[in-house]
């Protein structure tokens, strides 16, 4: 039988400030085990939560940038539940007064056309220690570094209906937290979190089906992979007249299935009440209204921007803007050089593919580029002046990057400069056209396709120096003579 998918996803995102959101402990990711912890984050007897302003005000950052409502008056509250990395044995959350409400998130389908995937809420909390199960054989250990460490925590309404909707929904969710600068968007460390609740129904139901929360999948692949695998799970089991339970079940990468975790709480399960140790959280107009001043120009401005003032089609400007720190380098060499279109094959070819290669990307902003952009740009108008062909620009290229000389160093070392005068070609054509008669009777009877042969010699002859569309004119006439 045919079913729908109705997906909705939790995100958590791990804001960037300095400190914990309820402490003065850093937040930094990699210090030794229960190095960055204190009195209030450990739970000890009578230390008190202080609240940490900047988190409020990322907070308030992704509320804007997302359409959502900031509430003017929020509220704290405990959600209790007992895991060995939570030693308060409650979380400090929101529920049901939280800071934002009521967003928005745009994707494009697989189809290609635009979809509105709706936000029901982000409300802030304090992030959980972290379990350590394969440490010590059949012991756990428990790290309270991360405990402490402020959250979003951004929920989707059920809008998504396929695994490649979700990954597209994931990845412009992150590409605005890491424009605001707010979260750097790191998966694999674990601060940017998706949880999936999964449900399928008849085509045309209203009713929600049963639905299934998947944890642990740390890449938008693996988030992908387990929606695929548990719809298809799901389907499998009402067609062969099972009945569903609705549970947490966790995403086995290795063997590329979900398994059964626990039954899934409700809301009532962790008792919610007033957090009483913290006023309720107050926000300004004035202060929504600062915080929206100086909101970045976000993704989807950009690009539209990039399209409009840079003639660029919409997946070049698609492509660099899914970063700002690329998007960002790109805008740094148009401005050396005002070739959008030859600047952005380059930026999007050989400068994504060094990144990629050399694991660059990790970190918020890339730093360490293979090639300044000003360098970057220097080389295309060598290559726009005629003084190198594009051939040997991948050469200067790879070179700028191993050597980190200049594209004009390089060219002059090198004598690499693209010979534009006739005589020198003219030469080269004649010797190659001496050296083929038998190639260049074949050609002059119509077997046209023999024109790349003598082009790919006389490249050779002028050590692949000459310039194409000379070489080619002259080639052409003197074949034809």
């Amino acid at each position: 039988m045919s079913y729908e998918a109705v997906i909705g996803l939790e995100v958590h995102a791990e804001l960037l400030t300095q400190s914990k959101v309820f402490c003065g402990c850093s937040s930094k990711f990699g210090a030794p085990p229960n190095q960055n912890t204190c009195p209030v984050c450990l739970a000890l007897p009578g230390a008190l939560p202080v609240l940490n302003r900047r988190a409020v005000e990322f907070g308030i950052r992704a509320g804007l940038a997302t359409h959502c409502t900031v509430a003017n008056y929020s509220r704290w509250a405990r959600k209790n539940y007992f895991y060995p990395d939570l030693p308060k044995g409650y979380q400090i959350s929101q529920y049901e007064l939280p800071l934002c409400l009521a967003g928005r998130i745009d994707i494009v389908t697989e189809a290609g056309g635009p979809k509105r995937i709706r936000l029901t809420r982000i409300h802030m909390e304090e992030d959980t220690g972290k379990n350590i199960h394969d440490a010590h054989g059949d012991s756990s250990l428990v790290d309270f570094n991360r405990c402490g460490v402020p959250l979003l925590e951004i929920v989707s309404e059920p809008d998504i209906r396929s695994a490649a909707e979700a990954g597209a929904y994931l990845r412009k969710l992150r590409t605005i937290l890491q424009y605001l600068e707010i979260c750097d968007g790191n998966m694999e460390e674990g601060s940017f979190r998706c949880d999936a609740n999964v449900s399928i129904r008849r085509p045309g139901a209203t009713e929600l089906g049963t639905k299934v929360e998947i944890k642990n999948m740390n890449s938008f692949r693996n988030v992908e992979r387990a929606i695929e695998f548990e719809l298809k799970r799901q389907a499998q089991a009402l067609d062969e007249g099972a009945r569903l339970v609705q549970e947490t079940r966790l995403w086995d990468p290795d063997r590329e299935v979900t398994r059964s975790m626990r039954s899934k709480e409700s809301a009532h399960d962790y008792r919610y009440f007033p957090e009483p140790d913290l006023l309720p959280l107050l926000v300004s107009d004035e202060w929504i209204e600062e915080v929206r001043r100086g909101l970045p120009e976000l993704p989807d401005a950009r690009r539209a921007r990039f399209a409009r003032d840079y003639a660029l089609p919409e997946y070049d400007a698609d492509v660099l803007t899914m970063r700002k720190d690329v998007a960002d380098y790109y805008e740094e060499a148009v401005r050396h050089h005002k070739n959008p279109k030859a600047l952005s094959n380059w930026v999007m070819g050989d400068i994504l593919r060094i990144i990629r290669e050399r694991k660059l990307d990790n970190a918020l902003v890339i730093h360490d580029w293979p090639v300044p952009p000003e360098r970057l740009a220097a080389m295309v108008e060598l290559i726009d002046s005629g003084e190198i062909s594009g051939k040997i620009a991948k050469s200067v290229f790879e070179e700028m990057v191993n050597t980190g000389k200049t594209p004009v160093q390089i060219v002059d070392e090198q004598g690499l400069k693209q010979i534009s005068d006739e005589g020198p070609i003219i030469a080269a054509v004649e010797q190659v056209i001496a050296a083929n008669p038998e190639k260049v009777a074949e050609y002059r009877s119509g077997k046209d396709k023999l024109f790349g042969f003598f082009v790919g010699q006389a490249m050779k002859a002028t050590q692949g120096k000459a310039n194409p569309q000379k070489l080619n004119e002259l080639l052409r006439a003197k074949l034809s003579s």
